[in-house]
């Protein structure tokens, strides 16, 4: 059903003249959209920069970083948040950047979200040119920066850090580079639970890898059966150091939770639940679908949900149809997997799809046929609408 094959590329096609198309068109739907929270932010008496900032899990990871783990806060409702349930690359990161430069922590989180916002589109488009080619490479690029939810990709949030190390690990595996996969799966696990996402796809591509190598050499082998001392042999070591390496940030860090907390390798587990936030296989989520339909206007809301998830599976079920690889394939499915799954609040789910970016590669493939301008006409759209959500958004109830 799917193209299982991972081979190297004779010549890696990354470089840096050739993306320059998808990262100039990246900045300049970034820069969009913040010219119009700037605008709209000013016209309610509100700092722009505050609100990519200082708000929501921005606070809490510039708190681990400048404070460290053990802030918790203790709702009237007996529930506890722990800024244990917070990954520790970025808080690291921007730890280390106040400490070499006079950016405050707040300061210091912006711009490693901004860099790693570019990082995240160098890399997905490197998967896209590796398999479809440059144009398609572009498309993948705006496709994912014009996304509704995309000022979250400018704000001092993981999930730009989160997708750079996806895609590049992802693009190490289609590539053959087995030890950096697993290095930047390790810390892709450091960054957010989902990075278990990532181990999976490194796993799945190293094992498959392995298998198919082992029948090709073992056909090989019958064939010159009377010079076996000739024949190739198999070296496994790059994909099992790359399978060793990947789960260690995630396993570390859940470990160490557990440890913390006293509650053994659950307690990772238990620190999530003091957020309400679990996986309860989509049960929540089906809850808040069914009642939207309690009244009228609610109800067109929950047809749109409904519409927006048979639209994501349509997508994957087109991936599948596609011959994406096998590692792409996996990642994109548990990554909408546990999005969708999940028990936590509903307008999470939007900013906790952003990683999944093979699911745009249809999309990007069909763009890519259509003419120039045609398709900066319709990014150009798309991309003010994105632009004018995202200020709402941020202006109002905003990502949780």
């Amino acid at each position: 059903m799917t193209d299982l094959a991972t081979r190297v590329a004779a010549v890696p096609r990354s470089r840096p003249g050739r993306v320059a198309p998808a990262l100039l068109g990246y900045a300049a739907v970034r820069v969009l959209g913040l010219v119009v929270l700037a605008v709209w932010s000013a016209a309610r008496d509100k700092s722009a920069y505050t609100l990519l900032t200082a708000r929501w899990d921005s606070l809490w990871y510039t708190r681990v970083a400048e404070l460290g783990y053990g802030y918790e806060v203790r709702l009237a409702n007996g529930d506890v948040h722990s800024n244990l349930a917070f990954f520790p690359l970025l808080p690291w990161l921007e730890r280390l950047l106040h400490a070499v430069s006079p950016l405050s922590y707040a300061d210091a989180g912006f711009v490693v979200g901004a860099v790693a916002s570019f990082a995240a589109a160098w890399g997905i488009f490197a998967v896209a040119d590796h398999l479809y080619g440059a144009r398609a490479g572009v498309c993948a690029v705006l496709l994912w920066a014009v996304l509704p939810v995309g000022i979250v990709q400018s704000m001092a949030y993981s999930e730009s850090l989160f997708t750079a190390l996806a895609a590049w690990s992802l693009y190490a595996v289609l590539t053959g580079r087995w030890v950096t996969a697993g290095a930047l799966a390790l810390l892709a696990g450091l960054t957010r639970p989902v990075g278990l996402a990532v181990v999976a796809a490194v796993w799945t591509a190293a094992v498959v890898s392995f298998v198919r190598e082992l029948r090709e050499l073992r056909e090989l082998r019958e064939f010159v059966r009377e010079r076996r001392e000739d024949t190739p042999v198999a070296r496994p070591w790059p994909r099992l150091a790359g399978m060793l390496l990947a789960p260690l940030g995630a396993a570390g860090y859940v470990l160490w939770v557990g440890h913390r907390t006293g509650a053994g390798p659950l307690g990772y587990l238990e620190v999530q639940a003091g957020w309400r936030n679990g996986f309860d296989g989509g049960y929540a989520f089906a809850r808040f679908i069914a009642g939207q339909f309690t009244a009228f206007p609610s109800a067109l809301a929950g047809v749109g949900l409904i519409v927006g998830v048979a639209l994501l599976i349509l997508l994957y079920v087109v991936c599948v149809r596609q011959r994406q690889p096998l590692p792409l394939l996996v990642y994109a499915g548990l990554v909408t997997a546990l999005a969708l799954c999940a028990s936590s609040y509903f307008g999470s789910k939007p900013r906790l799809l952003l990683p999944a970016f093979p699911l745009l590669l249809p999309l990007a493939l069909a763009l890519a046929r259509l003419r120039t301008a045609r398709v900066a006409a319709l990014v150009g759209a798309v991309a003010v609408a994105s632009a004018v959500y995202g200020a709402f958004w941020l202006n109002g109830s905003g990502p949780p």
